[in-house]
């Protein structure tokens, strides 16, 4: 019990940073936890709540959003997420880890060889 508490506060801070604590904890979750896929990403969709509303203060305050295409940004989030959370719990688990695991490479690999802009 201990362990999620500490390790849902760190991802909670990083999450904070925009880093994706959601991610990791996801991963904490099905590896360590031995929660299902389906219901890690259950978990993990009602963790984001709670953290992006305590970002989002600060992200106003910055000028970091962009208020003239926040509505449709919302709109098709929103479908977005339902149509994926419909087509996630018709996949057999083993395939949904590795497509999971898959995305996670790709993003991993961006992140290494991607030239940020202004960056030498």
């Amino acid at each position: 019990m201990m362990a999620a508490f500490v390790f849902g506060l760190l991802t909670g801070i990083l999450s904070g940073f925009g880093i994706g604590g959601g991610t990791l904890l996801l991963i904490y979750m099905t590896t360590f936890a031995g929660l299902d896929q389906h219901t890690a990403q259950g978990i993990n969709l009602l963790y984001f709540i709670p953290t992006a509303i305590t970002a989002l203060p600060s992200h106003i305050k910055n000028g970091y959003l962009e208020k003239s295409i926040l509505l449709s940004t919302i709109l098709i989030g929103l479908a977005g997420t339902a149509l994926s959370a419909w087509i996630a719990t018709e996949l057999e688990v083993a395939l949904l880890r590795r497509l999971f695991g898959g995305y996670l490479i790709l993003v991993g690999l961006r992140e290494l060889f991607h030239k940020k802009d202004g960056a030498s």
